[in-house]
């Protein structure tokens, strides 16, 4: 798959807006600053075959998003995008992070538009990867649906990761023992016993409809967008159109050999994307 291994980082937990949020720090000290974003139900470590290509730059932190990964759940469960950008906001700020790239995937390249968007003069650069820019109102039906109904226990962690599915994409193109990692991290033993994911299913159950075109307006700064390979359909020559009638200054790259799970699928040219835009 690639010759990079999963690079080594060390876990932090930071208490912001009443929410302990747990995020991973690759190094490298004293270089400018990068804050990666996952998406729904996934975690920090998306960005661990990925940051191997990006620490000689960069000091690179992934975080998890509050109800994902090794972060609280919100109690009561208030998932919203605001919720989503003001912890990234509380976050940089005790990190003291200035001038920093801000990389999304999926829902967490919503958030981090949101964020730009929001604090400007704070993002020196955003990458957005895969990302819907309007959610299908059916598919918001039925996610919502899927986030009332139970979380299904498995007996063993070794059931839970043979049966891991990656979603959003319609091919499995990462590799074996990238897949197994990811599951691995996604999983923990609940007090029933039983092996569950991490992720709350209340980030589902809450889950809010936006329009992103319109955040666009608001990035003033270098910004990337990032499309999967020919599987992907989320950033289509139309939604291009409307991006850089707002924001013509961003750029767009295509990772091929890549489905929705780009820095999983092809992490290697994922890197060589992400380093010629900072480049620039």
């Amino acid at each position: 798959m690639t010759d990079l291994n999963a690079a080594a980082s060390t876990s932090h937990f930071a208490d912001v807006n009443g929410v302990k949020l747990h995020y991973l720090d690759y190094g490298t000290s004293g270089k400018r600053p990068m804050l990666c974003v996952h998406g729904g139900a996934a975690h920090a470590h998306w960005f661990d075959y990925v940051a191997p290509g990006l620490t000689p730059d960069h000091h690179v932190y992934s975080v998890d998003l509050r109800g994902h990964g090794d972060s609280a759940w919100a109690e009561p469960a208030s998932y919203c995008w605001k919720s989503f950008s003001d912890d990234i906001n509380a976050l940089v700020e005790k990190l003291d992070l200035r001038d920093y790239v801000l990389v999304g995937h999926s829902m967490g390249g919503m958030v981090s538009l949101v964020h730009a968007a929001t604090h400007p003069g704070r993002v020196g650069a955003l990458v957005v990867i895969d990302s819907v820019m309007l959610m299908p109102m059916e598919r918001v039906t039925r996610m919502r649906a899927f986030g009332e109904k139970p979380s299904k226990g498995y007996e063993t962690r070794e059931e839970l990761i043979a049966r891991y599915r990656l979603e959003g994409g319609e091919k499995q193109i990462a590799a074996p023992e990238v897949l197994e990692r990811m599951a691995t991290f996604s999983s923990r033993r609940n007090a029933d016993g039983r092996w569950h994911h991490k992720a709350d299913r209340g980030v589902y159950a809450n889950f809010q409809r936006i329009d992103g075109m319109p955040l666009w307006d608001k990035i003033k700064i270098p910004a990337l967008v990032v499309r999967g390979g020919e599987h992907s359909p989320r950033f289509t020559p139309e939604v291009m159109t409307g991006i850089h009638a707002r924001a013509p200054q961003t750029q767009v790259a295509e990772v091929r050999a890549s489905d929705h799970h780009v820095t999983l699928d092809n992490p290697l040219e994922f890197i060589d994307v992400m380093q010629r835009f900072l480049r620039t």
